[in-house]
């Protein structure tokens, strides 16, 4: 949905533009999610937005991402498309909505062909899944550039998706909407080797996943900026935890 152009969002839009411009690879962006943030639309006001600054960069610097994720992991094959993780027919819940926002992490991969994955992310008649890392191939998240696809996943309880490579919008929803790390493995092959219900714990301060159930270990690239943009809760959340753009108080 295109967002009406404001002076303030115009300013937030120019920091997300600066910290989610594209690179080499996708693998300098991250957060950790410590509460549910549901997405806020373009009904958001601001007020007396601050001149940008080298604050953002500071801040970034001052707020490096330790967060530890750990429990059993969801495995998933290369090419994984945003209708497989969010099928259409429900991008019309709204997940500012509490009970909407819910309702989108129960549809969490219902998408995926059930003679590749019998096993479902959520289980019938759950909102919220036991998988808190879902690991994948390459191109994870291509297809459509629906937002809805990583607020799913955020919304069912995912922390992190650890994949070789990702869809670049899917990387940017990500980060923008802050609900999930979408982190990148410095080598290929985890997801063959990882199963479904696999314990893992990801350190994201020692670029690395650990598999106990395997004993394994697959090293991560570093988060970079995206670190403290989606630890803050998402870019607009991170706008006005950095003076960008003022706080809903101001």
């Amino acid at each position: 949905m295109a967002m009406a152009a404001t002076p303030a969002l115009s300013l937030a839009a120019a920091a997300a533009t600066a910290l989610l411009a594209p690179g080499p690879t996708p693998s300098r962006m991250f957060r950790r999610r410590s509460s549910v943030v549901p997405i806020r639309r373009p009904s958001l006001k601001c007020h007396h937005s601050r001149p940008l600054t080298t604050v953002a960069a500071a801040a970034a610097a001052d707020s490096p991402s330790t967060a530890v994720f750990h429990g059993e992991c969801f495995v998933v094959g290369d090419n994984i498309d945003t209708d497989q993780i969010i099928p259409a027919e429900h991008l019309t819940l709204v997940p500012s909505k509490p009970d909407e926002y819910r309702k989108l992490g129960s549809f969490a991969f219902v998408g995926l062909p059930t003679a590749a994955y019998p096993t479902p992310f959520v289980a019938p008649g759950e909102e919220k899944t036991r998988y808190a890392v879902i690991i994948g191939g390459a191109n994870f998240g291509c297809g459509s550039s629906r937002e809805h696809a990583p607020v799913a996943l955020g919304a069912a309880g995912a922390r992190a998706v650890v994949a070789e490579s990702y869809a670049r919008i899917f990387f940017r929803n990500s980060v923008a909407t802050g609900e999930v790390y979408p982190l990148e493995l410095a080598d290929t092959g985890a997801w063959k080797e990882c199963k479904t219900g696999d314990v893992v714990t990801v350190e994201l301060d020692n670029c690395v996943m650990i598999n106990h159930t395997s004993g394994k270990q697959y090293k991560l690239k570093p988060i970079g900026d995206a670190g403290p943009v989606i630890e803050a809760g998402g870019i607009f959340a991170y706008a006005r935890k950095t003076g960008m753009i003022a706080s809903k108080s101001a």
